[in-house]
């Protein structure tokens, strides 16, 4: 191999090393943002589940009749 030759495989090999090392960190920011979002998410579902889990509407005995009766 000449030196030419060994010159532009070194510089092939440092640029897929860089696309590679920029790939990793767009794929750790993207882990990131999803892991606030399921965080987020997973408090909306136990805040909703609490709510639907009390008792949302009264017993009959507790309901007041309507003003025409």
């Amino acid at each position: 191999m000449t030196e030419d030759e060994i010159r532009c495989r070194l510089i092939d090999i440092e640029m897929a090393l860089d696309n590679q090392a920029k790939t990793i960190d767009d794929l750790s920011e993207m882990v990131v943002k999803q892991g606030k979002l399921i965080d987020h998410l997973l408090k909306q579902n136990e805040l909703l589940r609490d709510a639907l889990s009390t008792d949302v509407v009264k017993p009959l005995s507790d309901e007041t009749p309507p003003p025409h009766y």
